[in-house]
Order: C-alpha cells, then structure tokens, then sequence
C-alpha cells in the first residue's frame, strides 16, 4: 500500500518536474544533462552486477533465517561496493573524461558546463555504488514503510530543486547538476543511518573470506553481462543516437526514459514485494511454490502494464502537447514504441528473479545478455543506414521478443520451470487480450466522441481501462484467480 502511494506522488512530481527542468534548461541543454549523466552510468556496469548479487545474497540468507551469515554477506558486499566506486572513480576521472571532451557532440560553447555537470554526475554515480547493500537490505527485510517515505521525501526535495531552478542560477544546467547531487547525498544519509539504527547486520566489519569474496564475485562476474547488456541497450543506444542526431534527439530520448520510469512503477512497485519472496521461497526449498510466484507474477506484471499504457498510447499526442507544450521532434514515436517494448519486458521480471534465485546464471546470462547487447550494434547499423532515430525501439521490440523465449528456456533448465503450463497460463492469455485491447483501439482512435478534447480524453481513457479490466476478469483469469480477486475486493468493502 505505502508503495503505491508513494508510487502516485513520485509519477506526478516526476512527470511535472520534466516538464519545468526541459522549460528551463532548453531542448539542447537537457539532452546534454541525460547524454552525459547516461555515460556516467555506463561506467557502473560493475556495480550493476553486484546489485543483483546483493540482492540475492542477502534475500537467501535472511530466508534460511542465517544471521551470522547475513552479517557476513552485508559487510563483504560492501566492501567489494567500495573498491568498485575506486574503480568507477579511475576510470571517470581517465577514459570517461577523454571521451566526454573529445567524442560527445555537444555545441562548443558549452564545453565547461558539461564538464561540471559531468563531475558531479560522476559524485552522484558514487554515492549510488556505496548505497546498493543498504537499499538492498532494506528490500530484502520488506520494510517497504520506510523505502517509501524516504523516496517521497526525494520526490519533494527534487520538486523543490525545479522551483529553485525557475528564481535562481546564471547557468540553470550547472545549478541543477549540483542540487540533484545534494538531494542524492541526503536521501544516502538518511537510509544509512535508518539501516543502522534498525538492522544490527548493516554495522560494518571488515572481513576478509577469500572464498566468499570469490563466490560473490564469480555471481556477479556472469551478471556482469546481463548489466553490460543492459546498459548497452539503454545509454548506448542513447550515445549512438547522439553520434548521428545530436542532443536534440537525445533530450527526446530523455524525455522517454522519464515517461519510462514513471509508468513502469506500477509493476517496479508490484515485483518489488515479490521479488524477496521468489528467492526466499526457493532457499526453503519449495520450488512450487517458486515457480508460481514467478507465473503470476509475470501475468499480472502485463496485466498492470496494460492497464496503464494502452489510454497513454491512445492519446499520447494530446498528452505530450498538454504536458510539454512543445515536446521535442519524435516525441510521440518514441513514446509509442517504448510503452510497447515495456510491455514485452514486464513478462520477464520475475523470470530473471527466477534464474537469480538458482545461483546458475552462468549460460543464462551469456546467451540472454548476449542477445541484449545485440541493441546496441544493430542500433548503429540501423542508424547508420539511414533509418529514423525512433527505429532504435523496433530493433529492441524485435530483441525482446527473442530473449523472453529464451529466458523461459534457461528457467526450464535450471528449476524444471514447466514451459508448456506457463505458454497456456501466462502468454496465451496475454496474446488474445492484446488483440482485443489493439482493436479497441483501432476503434477509438478512428472515433471522435466528444467535441472538447478534453473530454474525448478522458471519455476514450475511461472505455478503454474499463474494457481492458473487464477482459481481464473474463479471459486473463482462471476462475481461481478470479475468486481471489473477488474476495479481496470484498475485504476492501468491508
């Protein structure tokens, strides 16, 4: 409940937010902060690998109910996080600033904004290395309470930054550079000394395993290419989209990711609590009960995805003109395609906490994250050809169709993950509402039903998640599920 309020409060901040930051810092300068904070956070492949792992780690131990071994896990991840910010901090300070000053298109003039707005980038990337064991265990405990006040408070104070913006900086885009540092060490703060106060495993000791440091870092050295994949695919493509297009298209680009990140809460939120009871659940050794967390948790992920993206798809034109006022070139495209490549992706949220939860990643991870990678050459290829920037999204559409295949492929082998239930279950399901929802919007989209476009908004809106909910009900549940949900809604009425 906490994270869904705390979901609603972030979407409208971030989505207001947006719109005042594009305002004031420019098209150009915008694209320059999500260009260059985005090449940052390539050079945390690393740490994104040993996200995962520590997640994972710490999940499995409190599910065996181990402390003494959940005080080890915490303090050697941390450890290890800490080496990897020096080793985020070398490269930053070598590669990454000789690429920036001499690779990146940006206009001359503002060639020492973008080395502060680059420096403080790099702080903020550092701080998010040392946080990881601290946010991971507070999800891993399931104190969702706390992890969402903490990230309203940052939803307000980043508010707050936008407002500072409009009275205040000779040089808006240096100024926002370092007050989204300030709130980044704050919110870290505030978590850390939670985390101490609450947890007595997040007390730091060294101890040096050599075994355990090895384990650990042979988990997270076969993530290491599901993340380089990752990150391939995200600010790669968005760097590639720069060589060819500039920082126009970049803050298009931008833009996107933001519509991305505040839709995609509402099933972020969702595997969030399920997440740690896939993986505790297969520490106890009930793979059943694994396995059907991981089903449902996938179905209903597309179901919630649904809901939200099909009225956004249906009048992303007037929303973008009522958000943005002057959204940039390629906007609406890019927004379609990306609301349609997360729907495919939200199928395979829990299949990857699946595999995560076995420890056998090693063939996992070299297959799925090499097809992943395959976005960014075949990006550039695409590019260079002389396609559109938005055909960047039609090659990750096409990818991700391929790797959802083969991650249920891997589950299969590693946890006898049953394909065929899962294939009549989940996709078949999921394949005939997505029919239904793509006439119904044929439909809509050829019918004006209210003078006022305000109005057919809202009208179009309201039919098109009252159907999809309604379809839902019939076809995308078994009458078990539907018994489930029923009772729920009855508790609520009581």
């Amino acid at each position: 409940m906490f994270l869904y309020v705390r979901m609603f409060l972030i979407m409208g901040i971030t989505l207001y937010t947006s719109r005042i930051v594009l305002r004031e810092l420019g098209v150009s300068d915008y694209g320059i902060y999500n260009l260059v904070g985005g090449f940052v956070a390539m050079l945390g492949f690393f740490n994104a690998a040993m996200s995962s792992a520590t997640q994972r780690y710490l999940s499995f131990d409190i599910g065996k109910g181990d402390h003494v071994q959940l005080k080890k896990t915490f303090s050697t991840t941390l450890s290890i996080h800490i080496i990897i910010a020096a080793i985020g901090l070398l490269l930053a300070e070598t590669i990454g600033l000789w690429y920036v000053n001499n690779k990146l298109n940006f206009p001359e003039d503002r060639m020492y904004a973008v080395n502060v707005v680059y420096q403080f980038s790099v702080f903020t990337f550092l701080l998010s290395i040392i946080q990881v064991p601290y946010n991971a265990l507070i999800i891993a405990r399931e104190r969702m309470k706390i992890y969402a006040y903490v990230s309203i408070l940052e939803a307000i104070l980043k508010l707050l930054i936008v407002f500072f913006l409009v009275y205040f900086g000779s040089d808006k885009l240096i100024t926002y550079a370092i007050l989204t540092f300030c709130v980044t060490l704050l919110i870290n703060v505030i978590y850390q000394v939670y985390c101490r106060r609450e947890f007595q495993e997040s007390k730091y000791h060294f101890h040096y395993d050599k075994q355990y440091f090895g384990e650990l870092i042979s988990y997270s050295g076969w993530n290491l290419f599901g993340n380089i994949a990752a990150i391939a695919k995200g600010q790669g493509v968005n760097i590639v989209l720069n060589l060819f297009f500039g920082t126009v298209v970049n803050a298009a680009y931008g833009i996107t990711n933001q519509v991305l990140s505040a839709v995609n809460m509402f099933v972020s939120n969702f595997q969030l609590a399920l997440n740690p009871q896939i993986i505790k659940s297969y520490s106890q050794g009930n793979i059943e009960q694994s396995q059907y967390l991981i089903s449902q948790g996938s179905k209903f992920s597309f179901y919630l995805m649904l809901i939200i993206v099909s009225p956004i798809v249906l009048n992303v034109d007037f929303i973008l003109e009522t958000w943005l006022v002057n959204p940039p070139e390629h906007m609406t495209i890019f927004v379609q395609l990306c609301l349609l490549n997360i729907l495919i992706d939200c199928l395979s949220g829990t299949l990857m906490t699946g595999a995560q939860a076995t420890g056998k990643i090693k063939w996992y991870q070299i297959v799925v994250g090499t097809l992943v990678f395959l976005n960014l050459p075949i990006s550039y290829l695409v590019l260079k050809l002389g396609y559109k920037p938005y055909s960047v999204y039609g090659v990750s559409i096409f990818i991700s169709l391929i790797t959802l295949q083969f991650r249920l492929y891997f589950l299969n082998n590693v946890m006898s993950f049953n394909i065929i239930k899962y294939f009549k279950e989940v996709i078949l399901r999921v394949i005939i509402l997505s029919i239904i929802t793509l006439g119904l919007f044929v439909l809509l989209n050829n019918t004006q039903l209210m003078n006022q476009e305000i109005g057919d908004f809202i009208l179009k809106s309201l039919i098109m998640i009252i159907f999809i909910v309604g379809s839902v009900l019939i076809i995308g549940l078994n009458k078990q599920e539907r018994k489930l949900i029923f009772n729920f809604i009855n508790k609520i009425r009581q």
